[in-house]
């Protein structure tokens, strides 16, 4: 593993990003825009603030998760990642520097988006502004990761939109968005259990509610960041070495 090919790697893909301004504009300012859409959709403040820890989990991963995918698809169409994969590079180098780079734009993301909730929307939060941040960030970088690994599946940037429902859409809807987990059928409420995005949604929610940094926080924490790492490794398992 090489700290020099990692920042490379991701100095790459920064680069990349900047001469593609559509595609800032949609990662920087599509989740805050719809926090701001749902905070008068509803016109309440009170059902906000219910909703708005979810919401902050749910948008970031959605567009990383979308972004990462097609970005690290046409990496590996125009064949970039295999003439990579011919050279001496470590595979954990190469999905750490787009780690980097795509983590880099998360917290920008979502930076963008709790500020607004924050100081425009009236998002009352109890516990550490800090660490709300870090975990709002931590879902985003898992919606990446899950999108990093996903890509190895496409093979078109259509085909890759199409894997959202499944591993995106199925965790929205279980996160415990539209029902509480604990009034699901149970069969729901046990699948939901195994979905990392209900572990965001719950950290968020307990931080907005409460001062205290509880166990129950800690560990949704770790489950999230430890399926991020997974997600991860899974995506440099699907990079195949090449012989010059």
């Amino acid at each position: 593993m090489s700290l020099r090919v990692t920042l490379i790697t991701s100095w790459r893909i920064m680069a990349q990003l900047r001469r593609d301004h559509r595609t800032l504009a949609l990662v920087i300012l599509l989740p805050a825009l719809l926090m701001v859409l749902m905070r008068y959709v509803f016109d309440s403040k009170p059902l906000f603030e219910r909703l708005a820890p979810t919401l902050l989990a749910i948008f970031p991963f959605i567009v990383m998760f979308l972004v990462t995918s097609v970005a690290t698809l046409r990496e590996r169409r125009s064949g970039t990642l295999e003439r990579l994969m011919t050279m001496p590079i470590a595979k954990l180098d190469l999905l750490l520097g787009y780690a980097v780079a795509f983590g880099l734009l998360a917290v920008i993301q979502v930076g963008v988006a709790a500020s607004l909730c924050l100081f425009w929307l009236g998002l009352d939060v109890k516990g550490s502004l800090a660490l709300m941040f870090g975990i709002a960030v931590l879902d985003a970088v898992l919606g990446m990761a899950l999108g990093l690994f996903v890509s190895a599946f496409a093979r078109t940037e259509f085909q890759a939109v199409q894997f959202m429902p499944l591993f995106a859409g199925t965790q929205v809807l279980l996160c415990g968005l539209l029902v509480p987990r604990d009034h699901m059928a149970g069969i729901l409420a046990r699948i939901s259990d195994f979905l990392p995005l209900s572990y965001a949604v719950d950290a968020l929610k307990l931080i907005t509610t409460s001062a205290e940094l509880s166990r129950e926080l800690i560990q949704d924490v770790g489950v999230v960041a430890a399926c991020s790492l997974l997600a991860l490794a899974a995506g440099a398992a699907t990079l195949r070495r090449r012989t010059a």
